[in-house]
């Protein structure tokens, strides 16, 4: 193939090499056999095109002396694409696609072929057509810009085909037209529209080039360079600055009321280079005795300086009010109810109150602390109605959403707890007891990592993991719930049924250590966030992918699903929280800076358009997200309120935040040990 890259028309024999040449020595006999053959036999010639093309039908055309293999016509080749044929021929027969050849046989095959240069593939008629001489001197011809043809001429003396001899009469004999001898008004309206602008001004006749000159010639010396007209024409002309004029006290011999005492001189030099004169004032008999300016060359320097640095561009300043650039927001008070202030506190716990959760009616709430201790609380009065003695950290509680069923879900250490908490009445207790009760110690399962027993000390369910789970999500209907188990790799999350006591894993593999998960709440999606992607995947459809969330945080510590399913906010560790559109984009809606350190929890109102966050900052915010059925209408979110209240502890805030389901109430969970309710 090196051969051909360096082609040139002229020397076309001298770039093939020796094979070459005896293909070309070849070919010439060939060509003077075919010459006698001609002279000897004038007709042998339509007997060799027949055998050339097979057997088919020469055309009369000079275009179509090699009649196409392939009579699809102009149809595109990509409709053949999946097809065995790629045509039909004359006979209507289908012409098979030739099997492609492996990369490695093509290029051994072109090593070995000398010809191999020459060949191209026709892709109409799927096959390698081998170029002749004539081909690919027409080729070179036309690269270099000539005709294809040696024997053209594009200089070819013009014939004139009109014969004007014996002409008796003119190409057109017709009248000259009337508007030739009359004046044109569109001219005439023209030459009245200059005339105006003349006499206004707006049009200036040149002025001949003495007068040019003279005005040129003449400028104001001690003017100023602002007020001349041919600099200002450009743009960015800024002027330099004038310097200030000589005075008196410049005078080689001036009065002796501007020349300083040397107490006055002494008294410069404890003064700051900034306040003191510049320029003292000196006294002399003749102008022969004045001496060189010393600071000249560094006043020169400076002045240079200035000119250098000056703005090369002129920028106007925009007089904006600052209000009129923020965003135009509804008045608080008009998005009422939402909490203000704290309403009640819970103490009890001796640590830290990692989680809490409210019962799906609103009557009751449940905290877990540090201390290893679980408390449920009456949410009106503050009453403790009931406690559990854990023994380990409690790092996470769920309440089961299903209201025939009281249950909670604790997580502490490798084990997940499932309580009674013996709220409701005798068919919920009832149904509760038939739910939390294992007939037999189901196995470990190698596939699972979980076995479930029953726990009788806590009159519960104990699920038993290898690793540490750090959080529990329930489905809406209250029968499946999720866990999370970072440190398990690719099996960090689980996901059991309650009601057959089984536990299943993910079929897919994180792309990273897993944070939390939750259940979409209208769909069969199930969301999982590592620490900065969110993946949503469809447990119907065997876990497929649906959608990937690129959050661009360092690192996602919560989420929260709104309740229409089609919203998600993200908080991170740095204090942003993400607005997702589900159906807007992959990347988020809203980015807000909103904490100074790390964001622990985020959650959505149920009913009320609200959403809050928590931080370590020991403070929480309320917002209002409103979320319209308009698709062109984007969600509106405004901040309404801080909430404050809660004192660090070991450096951090507020642990946890919850909405209640039917008020507009705000629960937070503090590292110092008390849980807050707050109020509108």
């Amino acid at each position: 193939m090196s051969d051909s890259e360096g082609y040139d028309s002229d020397d076309y024999p001298s770039i093939r090499g020796s094979d070459s040449e005896d293909e070309e020595s070849g070919s010439s006999g060939n060509e003077d056999v075919l010459n006698t053959s001609n002279n000897d036999h004038g007709n042998d010639d339509e007997s060799d095109s027949s055998e050339l093309h097979e057997g088919v039908e020469e055309s009369d055309s000079s275009e179509d002396e090699v009649v196409p293999r392939n009579t699809v016509g102009d149809v595109p080749l990509e409709w053949y694409r999946d097809e065995k044929h790629i045509g039909y021929d004359i006979t209507g027969k289908k012409i098979k696609k030739k099997e492609k050849e492996d990369k490695l046989q093509s290029f051994l095959a072109s090593a070995d072929d000398s010809k191999n240069w020459r060949k191209i593939y026709d892709e109409y008629n799927d096959e390698d057509v081998e170029l002749t001489k004539e081909d690919i001197k027409s080729i070179s011809r036309l690269l270099e810009g000539k005709a294809p043809h040696r024997d053209f001429d594009p200089y070819a003396p013009y014939v004139d085909w009109f014969k004007w001899d014996d002409s008796k009469h003119p190409l057109s004999n017709a009248p000259e037209p009337k508007r030739r001898f009359i004046p044109s008004k569109s001219e005439s309206k023209l030459v009245n529209k200059i005339k105006l602008a003349i006499r206004k001004g707006l049009i200036k006749p040149k002025k001949s080039k003495e007068e040019e000159e003279e005005e040129e010639s003449v400028y104001p010396l001690w003017g100023d360079d602002s007020n001349s007209t041919g600099k200002n024409d450009h743009l960015s002309y800024i002027p330099a600055p004038k310097p200030k004029l000589p005075g008196h006290e410049e005078s080689f011999n001036p009065s002796l009321e501007y020349i300083p005492t040397q107490e006055e001189i002494n008294s410069y030099q404890l003064m700051y280079e900034e306040d003191r004169p510049k320029f003292i004032p000196k006294r002399f008999t003749s102008m022969r005795s004045i001496p060189a300016y010393e600071n000249a060359v560094k006043e020169c320097f400076e002045r240079c300086l200035d000119l250098y640095l000056c703005p090369r561009v002129r920028k106007k300043r925009l007089n904006i009010d600052p209000e009129s650039l923020k965003p135009k927001l509804p008045n608080r008070n008009d998005l009422k109810p939402y909490p203000v202030s704290c309403y009640l506190e819970y103490r009890g716990h001796e640590d830290a109150v990692t989680s809490i959760s409210v019962e799906a009616s609103g009557q009751w709430i449940a905290s877990g602390s540090l201390d290893g201790t679980v408390r449920i609380w009456e949410v009106e009065t503050g009453r403790c109605l009931k406690h559990w003695k854990i023994g380990e950290a409690v790092k996470y509680v769920s309440w089961n959403p299903n209201p025939e069923h009281s249950i909670l879900a604790v997580s502490a250490g490798q084990d997940v707890l499932l309580l009674n908490t013996g709220c409701g009445n005798e068919e919920v207790q009832k149904s509760t007891k038939e739910l939390l009760s294992v007939e037999m110690p189901m196995p470990d399962d190698s596939a699972s990592s979980v076995s479930w027993l029953q726990d009788d000390k806590l009159e519960g369910i104990r699920l038993r993991h290898s690793k540490t789970v750090t959080a529990v999500e329930w489905h809406r209907k209250g029968d499946y719930f999720s866990t999370v188990m970072p440190a398990g790799e690719s099996r960090a999350i689980f996901i059991h049924k309650l009601s057959k006591k089984f536990t299943q894993t993910l079929s897919f593999k994180l792309q990273g250590p897993a944070v939390t998960s939750v259940f979409h709440p209208t769909r069969s999606f199930f969301f999982i966030s590592t620490k900065k992607i969110i993946r949503v995947y469809d447990l119907v459809k065997e876990g497929k992918l649906v959608k990937k969330l690129e959050t661009g945080l360092r690192e996602i510590s919560s989420i929260a699903v709104h309740p229409s399913g089609d919203h998600i906010i993200v908080g991170s560790g740095e204090g942003k929280l993400c607005w997702f559109d589900m159906d807007l984009s992959s990347k988020p809606y809203k980015t807000l800076k909103l904490h100074q350190k790390d964001i622990n929890n985020v959650s959505f109102h149920r009913s009320y358009p609200l959403f809050a966050t928590c931080s370590d900052d020991c403070t929480a915010y309320v917002f209002h997200g409103m979320v319209y059925s308009d698709l062109n209408q984007n969600p509106l979110i405004v901040p309404l309120e801080i909430l404050r209240g809660h004192s660090s502890t070991n450096g951090r805030g507020v642990m946890d935040c919850k909405f209640h389901p039917r008020q507009p109430w705000l629960f937070t969970a503090g590292a110092d040990s008390v849980v807050r309710l707050y109020c509108h």
